[in-house]
Order: C-alpha cells, then structure tokens, then sequence
C-alpha cells in the first residue's frame, strides 16, 4: 500500500455482461481481482467465509445496463454490504468532495484513510475518507478488533524473527519456528496493516478536521 498514486486494485477485463437475475455470478471474478477480499473493510474470504461474501453495487443509483457492469460491482461482505446499502451523496455534498472511494480508480487506504496505532480506528484524512468510513461502518467492533489482533500477531512475529536467529539445535523441538509459521497464516487472512497517518506517534494519531 504504498505506492500512492495508483489505483489499490486492478480490475481485469472481463467481457461476460451480467443482468439483474445473474450478476451473482460475478462473484467468483471479483473475488479474483480483490484478492479474496471485501472492497471496503479488506476482510478476506478465509474469515468470513464464501457466503458472508456478497457483490454489491458500487454506485446504486445507476440503471439499465451501467447498473450490473461488471465496472459497477464489488465484493463486500455482508456486514459492508448492508452498511452501504444504497447510500450514495447528493450532488451538494459531491461538489465538497464528499464520495465513496474505489478502490479500482482511488489509492483509498494510506491516502484517504489511515489506521490510528494506538486505538486500530480508521481515520479520514479526507472528506471522501471521512464519508466512506462512516457510510461502510468500517469501525465497527468487530473490524477494529480484527485490525488489533492483526498488530498484536505481528508484534508477536517481530519477537519470533529475533528469537529465530539462534542456533536452529538451540530451539525446543523447533518449536518457535513452527508457531512464527502458524501466526504467518492466520495474519496472512486478516485484514492488512493499513498506513498510520502522517505525524502520528506513540502519542496518538494525527487528526483531521
């Protein structure tokens, strides 16, 4: 996540055109470019489970056609999803950059939104991160418990990567390398450390107004 100045996610170019009745069906294609994970809250597919994995319209008020582009679809999970729901900012508050982010066009995280170190809460440094925060409930407990356990396993693997470095003989059984292997897994499914915003120390994140 840090390169900046380019979109978070590429998006294949899928021809397949998807209709009210079918564009479930895109399901597994979307999963495919978001890397197994849900466009806003970064849960992956191994936690949530396939079904919790739901495809939403990105923008609910297009119609026709444009409706179920496959440019118009994301994977989200269900708690996202029905967050979101059919949300979408008038033309007064889009004129004062008030938008949801995507991630196919937007470097969302690490630009827009930040993770504070010390609470695991999404920060807005935007408007547009502010709204898309807010509107996709992506501090919500179970999100921000996810992103501190994630900070604590890797805390835990910082320790493990020192340890390692005696002598393999000198480990009980191998043990400590095969728990740092363990915890690799799991961080490896859990939502992905995101950014702290710029100035922020061990006193607490930077703040926006």
């Amino acid at each position: 996540m840090s390169n900046f100045t380019k979109a978070r996610v590429s998006r294949s170019k899928l021809t397949v055109s998807f209709t009210e009745a079918t564009y479930r069906k895109a399901k597994p294609h979307l999963l495919k470019d978001f890397e197994q994970r849900c466009a806003y809250s970064l849960q992956h597919m191994d936690r949530v489970g396939y079904r919790c994995i739901e495809v939403d319209h990105f923008n609910p008020n297009l119609r026709g056609a444009r409706r179920h582009n496959y440019s118009n679809l994301f994977p989200a999970t269900r708690h996202c999803n029905g967050s979101k729901s059919d949300s979408w900012p008038d033309r007064k508050l889009r004129k004062l950059g008030v938008r949801f982010l995507d991630p196919t066009k937007d470097q969302d995280y690490g630009l827009h939104i930040f993770e504070d170190p010390n609470t695991h809460e999404l920060v807005g440094a935007s408007p547009a991160g502010k709204y898309h925060i807010l509107r996709c409930d992506l501090n919500a407990a179970h999100l921000v418990q996810e992103r501190r356990d994630r900070a604590e396993l890797n805390r835990l693997l910082d320790q493990y990567h020192v340890a390692a470095r005696v002598p393999l003989g000198d480990l009980m059984d191998g043990s400590l390398v095969e728990t740092a292997r363990t915890l690799r897994g799991i961080v490896a499914t859990m939502i992905p450390p995101i950014p702290p915003p710029p100035g922020a120390g061990q006193g607490g994140a930077a703040r926006w107004v």
